[in-house]
Parts: structure tokens; C-alpha cells; sequence
């Protein structure tokens, strides 16, 4: 069989090994096997340095996840902070239709009965429909780190558990550096594992929790475990040495159900499995069913999302998510995937929400350029004076510094620019930026500015934290009152590259801005030898952009005007 992906009335037809299906009552086909999605991203994820959320932004996810259609969502230890407390009390009220809420915590502590134990008490308060608890199975970590015996660490486990279970919970075992247990003592991390099995534990773990183990030595265990154990058997990786996906990949072909991870794959030092490169791995290419087919669309905007609420620069070049995963820029690529996409693509990038992007570069090609001239003028063919003379202006804008690969808009208002096609939001007829002395104090510049929109002017000054930000500030004020919805448009990212630095501080530099307006991300950019004027001609093409983007009837005029044009040529 040969899985078909019908996107924007095309069909890619992939001759790898196919998504396997089984045929229902109806003739319609289904996803095999179901494998369980847990999702520890307000977890695990919200350990990752620089990563904080909010009881809203919590909120937000789990409903984000929710739709998505992930199995579990790990929602935080409520015995750990005040605000996982809040989180409980208010996730409760939630009306969630696929997932189930799992509250997260240890083993009750050495000595004392679970009911005992206030982190037990706060995990049963949490009301959550399942409780996910975490066990030494490695001798080390036992009589090491939390100084107990090995028979006191089975009666935690089986003390806990059984008391869980006792109150009506759904438990999860995470087997807690389960492979250096199994490595350095395998009869005692079994030992660990038959006693939560006993205990009544619904589904066991393994943990590679300093992620450190080899994808092929970690399938053995997997599989031996799997086979061992009736219950299912799942599978919690740490990215250490950058296998945390190949790791969890072979899991499941070893014999794990159950498969644990965070979006994006935010996690505590290197990270945790990546569930937006699980996910389609094992849906798209071994038609094992993670999350509703339909949902498979919404990938990179829930990874999006995520990255939003956590307030970190999405990885461009993250596997079927990142800005880069669909990006072609070599010419001889370029000519390629438009002949057959299969040629440079393993899917069509729509399937998991991405779109396929052709980079702007002296590399890629007259067709590359003409296709996005062509793209705001139809009617430039490949001998027209215009495409001859932006493929010079292109390789002379390069040649200064300029590159406009993930910067493609600042190359499609170029061409707006040269073909007279752009539309002016706005004019702007003066500014100036003043500096202090004491550079480390905050608002240590302010900058003037003067707007004319529709022959209406509007005087506006703000400070901010260096000259490009006090110019940022000054030119959002004045267009607000133009443009008010300019609130949703923020910068994301501000990178500057000194360009021939054996000029010193006479070199010129490229200033690249990345902003978006919570939907959508594009990036502009500007080059000169005075550094204020590289990143104003970044920030202006970016709000030139986004009102290009909000305004979608002058879009609509734009192109009635061009049809139009193209009628009286004809005629």
C-alpha cells in the first residue's frame, strides 16, 4: 500500500514504508495499534532553564493539549509550590473532552506510612483522575542519595501505590533511573518494578532519567521488560545525549504503549523527548495511532503556541516543525521539489501545519526569483526588464551584505518597491534618538518621531533600553493611533552580524528582526554602517508587513487594480 497525502489538490505519494492501516466494517481504514501520549511539558517541561508559566498559561495549554488530543497531561506536583496548588484548584473546573489530568509526586518518605506523608496527601488533593509516581529502582540512588535501605525503598513503593490504588486513583509508575537500576543491579530494579506491578500499578515507566543510554542498548531492556510484564510498559527519556526521540522511537518497537515527552522538547538540562518529533514519527511512518488523524494538521501550531506561552524562540530547525524544516534554497533543490516534491520532501509539509518555504538568495535561481516576483506581479515573465533588473538588484543588495533568507519579506516589499505596487501605511517625515551617559541605567535613550498617515501627522516620543528599542517604542506609539491593532505585533528575536570586521567599528552590519503577530512569524532585515539605520530599515519593512497582513482590503484592491491593468493590456 502507498500512503497518499492529499494537500492544496496535489498528491504526494510516498514510496517508503508505507503507513500501515487496517481496513474497518465500513471500507474505511484506520490507524493500527494506539499508543498512549503523555505530555509532561507543565512539568518536566517547566524545569528547563528560563522557562516559567503562569497558572494562566498552564491553563491555556491544557486546553491547547486537550484539543490536540494527547492522552495525559502531566499538570505538576501539587506538593511542590503554592502555584501547582492554585493550578489544581482552578484545572478542575475545566470541561476536558481526550485527556486526562495526572498529578505528579514521589514515593512516600523512609519511616512513615503513606497516609502519613503530606506529599501523598497533596497528590490525592489534587482531584486528578490519574497520579504519576516516581520510584528509586537504582541501588545506587537508594542507599546514596536518599540514604534508605533497598528493602525500605520496595515497601515506598508498594506502601504508596497500594494506597493510591486504594483511593480510587488511576497509578502510573515512573521507574525512576530505571536503566543505570537495570545496568548496575538487574535483579533489583526487576524487584522494583514487580512490586509496583503487585501494588497495582496500571502501566510502568522506565525512565532514562540522566539520559545517557544508547538507543539499541535501551531497546533490549525495553523489550525483555515488555515481554516480562502483562501491564503496559512505557517509556520517559531525557535528551543528554541527543537521543532522547531515537530512544523513545525504539521503545515502541521494542514494546512500549506508553510514551512520554514534552512539546518541543522542553525539559531540565538538554531536555526530554520531543513529542512534535515522536508524534508524527510514529503516526505518519509506522501508522501507530497517537492522536486523532485530523489533528495531525495542528502540530506546528501547538508547537508554536507552547513556545509563545514559554516565551522562547521556537527551534527553526526542528524536525517537522521548525521554520526551516520545508526550506529549500540550493537552485538545483529548488528545481527539484517544484518537479516532484518527493525528490528533497519525506512528507508534504501541510500535513503536520507547515508550509514549504523557497529561500531568496543569489543561489537558488532566476525561476526561484521570478516565482516570487510573479507571485505580486502575474504578468513579469522571465524575459521582462523588471526580473532582469531585481536578479541585479538581488546580487548587489547580497553583495553589500544583505541576506534575505529568513528574511524573505524584506525581498518581497523590495519588489513591491521597484514594480510600484506597494501601498504607504505611512510616511515618516522626522526622527531623532538621544543616548545618556549612563549607559546601564534603564531607558537610557529616547527617540522623537514624526508620522503622516493619509496627510494626517502625529508627534510621538518614548524611551527605551538602548536607541533601537527608544526608536521601536516611539514608532508603535505614533501608529497606534493609525493603527491600533499594531498591540498584537511583537519582535521576537533582534540578531545583529558585524560584516567585514577588519573594519572595526567602520564595518557595516546586517540587523535581522524576527516578529509576529501570535499567529504567523517572518523576518526582515537591514544592513548599513550605522547600526541605528540597519535596524530601522529591519523594523520599518516588519510593521510595513504586518499592516500588509491586517489589511486584507487593500490586498483585495491591490490585486483589482492589477487585473484591471492586465484587462487594458489585452485590450
Amino acid at each position: 500500500m502507498i500512503a497518499e497525502y492529499h494537500c492544496r489538490n496535489s498528491i504526494y505519494r510516498c514510496c517508503r514504508k508505507p503507513i500501515i492501516k487496517e481496513m474497518v466494517g465500513n471500507g474505511d481504514f484506520k490507524l493500527r495499534k494506539k499508543i498512549v501520549i503523555y505530555d509532561s511539558t507543565l512539568r518536566d517541561g517547566a524545569q528547563a532553564e528560563g522557562i516559567s508559566f503562569t497558572v494562566n498559561d498552564k491553563l491555556r495549554i491544557v486546553q491547547k493539549l486537550d484539543e490536540f488530543g494527547v492522552d495525559y497531561i502531566e499538570a505538576g506536583n501539587p506538593g511542590s509550590n503554592p502555584k501547582d496548588l492554585e493550578f489544581f484548584q482552578k484545572v478542575a473546573r475545566l470541561q476536558l473532552k481526550a485527556a486526562r489530568l495526572a498529578a505528579f509526586g514521589s514515593t512516600r518518605r523512609a519511616g512513615i506510612k503513606a497516609e502519613q506523608d503530606a506529599n501523598i496527601q497533596a497528590l490525592l488533593g489534587a482531584n486528578t483522575p490519574a497520579v504519576t509516581v516516581f520510584g528509586k529502582t537504582w541501588d545506587f540512588h537508594v542507599t546514596e542519595i536518599i540514604k534508605t535501605t533497598l528493602e525500605e525503598n520496595l515497601n515506598m513503593i508498594r506502601d504508596t501505590l497500594s494506597y493510591l490504588k486504594s483511593r480510587g486513583k488511576e497509578v502510573i509508575f515512573d521507574a525512576e533511573h530505571f536503566f543505570g537500576g537495570y545496568w548496575n543491579n538487574e535483579a533489583y530494579a526487576l524487584k522494583c518494578l514487580e512490586t509496583a506491578a503487585r501494588a497495582g500499578a496500571d502501566s510502568l515507566v522506565l525512565c532514562d532519567t540522566n539520559g545517557g543510554a544508547f538507543p539499541m542498548d535501551l531497546y533490549k531492556v525495553v523489550d525483555r521488560v515488555a515481554r516480562r510484564f502483562s501491564i503496559p510498559v512505557g517509556i520517559h527519556c531525557h535528551n543528554d545525549g541527543g537521543m532522547a526521540v531515537a530512544n523513545s522511537l525504539l521503545a515502541v518497537e521494542a514494546g512500549a504503549s506508553h510514551v512520554q515527552g514534552t512539546i518541543n522538547g522542553y525539559g531540565e538540562r538538554s531536555g526530554n523527548a520531543n513529542l512534535c518529533t515522536i508524534i508524527p514519527n510514529l503516526q505518519l511512518k509506522r501508522g501507530l495511532r497517537c492522536i486523532p488523524e485530523e489533528q495531525m494538521q495542528n502540530l506546528s501550531t501547538v508547537s508554536r503556541y507552547v513556545s509563545e506561552l514559554a516565551n522562547q524562540a521556537p527551534n527553526e530547525r526542528d524536525p517537522y516543525v521548525g521554520h526551516c524544516a520545508f526550506a529549500h534554497k540550493g537552485g538545483m533543490h529548488i528545481d527539484a521539489i517544484r518537479k516532484n516534491p518527493l525528490s528533497f520532501e519525506h512528507i508534504q509539509p501541510c500535513t503536520v501545519g507547515n508550509e514549504r518555504r523557497i529561500l531568496m538568495s543569489e543561489v537558488s535561481g532566476r525561476s526561484t526569483i521570478l516565482k516570487r516576483i510573479q507571485e505580486i506581479t502575474p504578468w513579469v515573465d522571465k524575459d521582462s526588464p523588471e526580473t532582469q533588473y531585481l536578479l541585479n538588484e538581488l546580487k548587489r543588495l547580497e553583495h553589500e551584505g544583505y541576506q534575505f533568507e529568513g528574511a524573505e519579506i524584506s525581498f518581497e516589499l523590495l519588489v513591491r518597491r521597484v514594480l510600484g505596487k506597494d501601498i504607504q501605511f505611512f510616511h515618516v517625515k522626522d526622527f531623532r534618538v538621544l543616548c545618556e551617559e549612563h549607559w546601564q541605567d534603564d531607558n537610557s535613550a529616547s527617540a522623537i518621531i514624526k508620522v503622516q498617515v493619509d496627510g494626517v501627522e502625529e508627534v510621538s516620543a518614548a524611551e527605551g533600553d538602548g536607541p533601537v528599542n527608544a526608536l521601536d517604542r516611539a514608532l508603535r506609539k505614533a501608529l497606534r493611533v493609525f493603527y491600533p491593532e499594531l498591540d498584537q505585533m511583537r519582535l521576537m528575536d533582534y540578531k545583529v552580524r558585524v560584516l567585514d570586521t577588519n573594519k572595526a567599528t567602520a564595518a557595516k552590519v546586517r540587523v535581522h528582526i524576527e516578529s509576529t503577530d501570535g499567529e504567523r512569524v517572518w523576518g526582515t532585515v537591514g544592513v548599513s554602517a550605522n547600526i541605528i539605520e540597519a535596524s530601522w530599515t529591519a523594523l520599518v519593512d516588519s510593521i510595513e508587513h504586518f499592516l500588509y497582513l491586517h489589511h486584507p482590503s487593500v490586498m483585495e484592491k491591490d490585486a483589482s487594480v492589477e487585473n484591471n491593468d492586465q484587462k487594458s493590456n489585452a485590450v
